[in-house]
């Protein structure tokens, strides 16, 4: 693993990330590099109206870390359930990585998403590990990588 490459933690609420991110911004400083709500998503992606308020993705970088998260909606992950309502992030340098890590941290556990194209410019997939732990595997694509 490159020293380029670090893990992050996602948490995932059931519809008050926004007011938590805002209370983390508030202690840590700084500016979200990401906030996209389901209503930002692509018009294909089926989202109910009273989700779309909800938030899909925000990213607030804190030293050398980035603290991430997303509320839940409606067939987009399960119910919150606190204590596993966290998973750990991870940016490998290429796809190949990415397919590797995934084999490896999914056997003997679930799959949640298989890797795949995304239309946040993303190589990604969740999967579960065999000790419960949740994992997503991130892998940018918008630069041509």
């Amino acid at each position: 693993m490159s020293p380029n490459t670090h893990l992050n933690t996602y948490l995932t609420f059931d519809g008050n990330c926004r007011e938590a991110f805002e209370f983390y911004k508030s202690v840590f400083g700084g500016d979200f590099s990401a906030f996209q709500t389901f209503g930002d998503a692509p018009p294909d992606m089926p989202i109910a109206d009273a989700d779309k308020d909800r938030v899909m993705h925000v990213s607030l970088p804190v030293g050398g870390s980035t603290l991430m998260g997303s509320d839940t909606a409606g067939g987009f992950g399960g119910p919150v359930v606190v204590g596993n309502n966290f998973s750990i992030s991870i940016a490998p340098e290429s796809k190949q990585q990415c397919d590797d890590l995934f084999a490896k941290l999914s056997d003997g556990g679930e799959v949640r998403m298989k890797m795949q194209d995304t239309f946040w410019g993303a190589y990604f997939g969740m999967c579960k590990d065999r000790f419960d732990i949740n994992w997503m595997i991130n892998h940018d694509t918008s630069s041509g990588g």
